[in-house]
C-alpha cells in the first residue's frame, strides 16, 4: 500500500485489480471453508473439492497477474524511451499489446471465478452468504478496472480494427460480470429476506 500510494509508477491500478481479484477469491474460499464438511451440505462434497481447487489456483493467479502488469507498464516504459523510428514503433505496438492482454486475462480468470461463485452461492452457509456476496463484489471490480485499463491502452494500438474488436469484447466482459454479480446478490437477497 505505501509503494501504491507513492510516486512510484508501479503498481498502478492494474496491479490492484490483480490483489483486489486474490481477496475476492479468498472470501470465496473462506464462504466455502465453512461450508465444507457439514452434514447439511454433504451431497455437494464432491463440487466443493472440486471448487476448492479452482478457486486456490485462481487465487494464485491474480496474485501473479500483479506482477505481469508491473512487468507491462515496465515494458511500455522502456519503449517510449526508444529513439524514434521502426524499431520504437514496433516495441510500443508489442508493449501495449501486453498493456493489454494482462487487464485481459485477468477479465477473463474473474468471469469463470464469477461464475463458480454464482454456483456456489445456491450450495452455501447462509451464515457466510454476505462474505460470499462480498467477494462476488470484489471480483466484479476486477472487470471493471480491468475494463479502465485495456480502454486507456487502445488508442496506442496502431490496427484500429482490432482496438474496436478488443474494446466491444471487453465492454461485453463488464455487462457479463455485473450479470453474474447481480445473481449472486440475488441468492443472497433470498436468504437474508
Amino acid at each position: 500500500c505505501d509503494l501504491l500510494a507513492s510516486d512510484a509508477p508501479a503498481p498502478g491500478g492494474g496491479s490492484v485489480a490483480g490483489v483486489v481479484g486474490a481477496l475476492g477469491v479468498a472470501l470465496g474460499e473462506m464462504s466455502l471453508a465453512f461450508t465444507r464438511g457439514k452434514k447439511k451440505y454433504a451431497e455437494h462434497e464432491a463440487f466443493y473439492a472440486h471448487l476448492a481447487g479452482r478457486l486456490e489456483r485462481a487465487r494464485a493467479m491474480f496474485q501473479d497477474l500483479v506482477a505481469d502488469d508491473m512487468s507491462a507498464y515496465r515494458l511500455y516504459q522502456e519503449s517510449s524511451r526508444l529513439p524514434d523510428g521502426p524499431q520504437k514503433a514496433e516495441a510500443v505496438q508489442l508493449a501495449t499489446a501486453a498493456a493489454i492482454d494482462v487487464p485481459r486475462q485477468a477479465m477473463k480468470l474473474a468471469l469463470a471465478v464469477l461464475e463458480d461463485l454464482r454456483e456456489l452461492a445456491g450450495k452455501c452457509n447462509p451464515w457466510l452468504i454476505t462474505d460470499l456476496m462480498a467477494a462476488a463484489v470484489l471480483v466484479q471490480a476486477v472487470v471493471r478496472l480491468s475494463d479502465y485499463n485495456v480502454r486507456v491502452n487502445l488508442p496506442s494500438l496502431a490496427d484500429k480494427d482490432q482496438a474496436e474488436e478488443v474494446r466491444s469484447a471487453s465492454a461485453a466482459d463488464v455487462r457479463r460480470a455485473d450479470a453474474a454479480q447481480q445473481a449472486i446478490e440475488a441468492a443472497g437477497g433470498r436468504i437474508l429476506g
